[in-house]
């Protein structure tokens, strides 16, 4: 591991120095690449030195305490009390931030909610849930934008609505929300005061570049036809509406938010490259994982992953058996503790993972 550490060091400061270099300045496309590694490695190296630190200090004490006189030997012996038990903790934080990296960690999602068992209750609860993540992203400051929508015909209730969430590290945030959402609430329209269960799905897409898929123009059919959501009469009276089909996978995704169709073919084929790129990552990890324990976030849509429990006030997590009784918060967006547990869950069981291969 120190090894590594030290590399990762002479990695940084020759980084440091290429962007002190004129000719590197000049050229920006280059710079900017040679400045997001340096700051991509920053945060070990900076960990690295502080351990280096401390276990320099703790050899140095020990040095003095042989020859040292009773004064100087208490004053050592308390900086050693005060030294050693640092050192471990920084040793484990290291360990966690050489694990490796999700390289789709820093990529915007595309966030797709669809209503399942339950009717119109199911679509209800598709928008509330819609809600408290459009409450997440304004706490981080990300910006959502809709791409489609399927209302339902009671209340504000949505069949299903796609999303694109921008900003920093979203996927490292939401990857963990993908799979069965299961509500347990007495329905408005229900008489006789009985709960019902419901259920619907959300799907987290690290949204994929251009080079991440390859799309033949020859593999795609493209049809326009009038929107018939919001928007105006524009919107509901020209062919601005879009449907791409991708024929050999026959994956077809539709966008009508916008009065251009341009624009609505550009985001349908943003939500298309995401959807490719899942199949395929999914393809991988199923050849990965043949042997392997099903691990949290595999991705599975048809895990039950969290119940919404409201006669109960409760929201249980049951991958990592997680309950919090402030349900009314986390529907106002407070998911950030639930979303930790979740992401130190995963680190712990990689490091499990990581010490029994090494």
């Amino acid at each position: 591991m120190f090894d590594r550490l030290e590399q990762l060091e002479a990695r940084y400061e020759e980084l440091g120095r290429q962007m002190s270099d004129p000719t590197l300045v000049n050229d920006q496309e280059n710079y900017r690449k040679v400045a997001k590694a340096h700051r991509d490695i920053e945060p070990v190296v900076e960990k690295f030195r502080e351990y280096r630190k401390i276990r320099d200090g703790i050899a140095e004490a020990k040095g003095m305490l042989a020859d040292a006189d009773p004064d100087v030997k208490a004053m050592v012996a308390e900086e050693l009390a005060e030294l050693e038990p640092k050192l471990a903790p920084v040793e484990e934080d290291l360990k966690v931030m050489l694990l490796p990296k999700d390289p789709n960690d820093e990529k915007n999602v595309i966030l797709e909610l669809r209503a399942g068992t339950g009717g119109d209750e199911a679509a209800l609860f598709v928008a509330e849930v819609f809600r408290m993540y459009m409450r997440f992203a304004e706490q981080h400051r990300w910006k959502v934008e809709v791409l489609s929508e399927t209302e339902s015909g009671i209340g504000n209730g949505l069949k299903d609505v796609t999303a694109i969430i921008e900003g920093h590290n979203v996927y490292s945030q939401l990857k963990y929300e993908s799979g069965v959402h299961r509500v347990q609430r007495v329905p408005a329209t229900e008489t006789q005061g009985r709960v019902h269960t419901s259920a619907i799905t959300v799907a987290v897409l690290p949204e994929a570049e251009e080079v991440d898929v390859k799309i033949e123009a020859k593999d795609l059919r493209i049809d326009t036809f009038c929107s018939s959501g919001p928007g105006g009469q524009s919107v509901n009276t020209t062919y601005s509406a879009v449907r791409i089909t991708h024929l050999p996978t026959n994956t077809v995704v539709s966008c009508q938010d916008e009065k251009s169709q341009i624009k609505n073919r550009e985001k349908g084929m943003r939500v298309l490259r995401a959807r490719l790129y899942e199949v395929e990552k999914e393809r991988i990890h199923q050849i990965q994982a043949k042997d392997r324990k099903q691990q949290i976030g595999s991705g599975d849509r048809s895990e039950k992953i969290r119940t919404y429990n409201f006669p109960q006030n409760r929201m249980t997590d049951h991958r990592i058996g997680l309950t919090n009784h402030q349900l009314a918060m986390v529907m106002e967006g407070q998911l950030q503790p639930t979303i930790d547990a979740l992401i130190a869950h995963a680190t712990a069981e990689k490091l499990k993972a990581e010490t029994a291969a090494g």
